[in-house]
């Protein structure tokens, strides 16, 4: 599976959405250089509070741009760096990719996928509604999974700029599906 960058943003505060970016460097074992969310260990606002010792395995947020353009049939206005993710991908089953998939983006930087987003109600201030948008049911498993992006550690460092290509590297078999992070 091949796709490409569409856009990248970072915020060094926090706030729901993230601004565009024309460029932004991935540290190794940190996340997106001049990010509120970089560090070695957890830096979601609200967890932090009482898990500050934990790893953090969300030091880059990716997001599909397919949800967006799924959310405009819907009514809905979003783009990306809206819904706070760093990099927004086309052409790439983010939500499809099991744990420890390693994403080549650019000419240099590898994150490795640790999970799903686990969205928040800070969406539907966003956008009244939208936070119900961000579940999808199986309809044969009956088993639901969130859709508002993936997860995951900086294996490498580099630059990645919008219209990079991002190669998927699938970890060995048997694969583990995606679990919230």
């Amino acid at each position: 599976m091949a796709g490409r960058v569409t856009a990248v943003s970072r915020n060094a505060t926090y706030s729901f959405s993230k601004p565009h970016r024309e460029s932004v460097t991935l540290l190794a074992g940190l996340g997106v250089e001049g990010d509120v969310h970089a560090g070695e260990t957890i830096r979601h606002q609200f967890r932090m509070t009482y898990e500050p010792d934990l790893p953090n395995l969300r030091q880059v947020h990716l997001m599909h741009e397919e949800l967006f353009d799924e959310l405009a049939r819907k009514g809905f206005d979003v783009s990306a760096g809206q819904l706070g993710e760093n990099i927004t991908t086309r052409g790439v089953d983010l939500l499809g990719l099991p744990t420890g998939t390693l994403l080549h983006l650019g000419e240099e930087a590898v994150v490795e996928v640790t999970g799903l987003r686990n969205p928040c109600a800070k969406i539907n201030d966003f956008r009244k509604g939208l936070l119900g948008e961000m579940f999808a049911m199986d309809p044969v498993s009956g088993e639901f999974t969130f859709k508002s992006g993936v997860m995951g550690v900086v294996r490498q460092g580099g630059v990645v700029r919008p219209q990079d290509p991002v190669e998927v590297e699938l970890p060995p078999a048997p694969h583990r599906p995606l679990e919230r992070v």
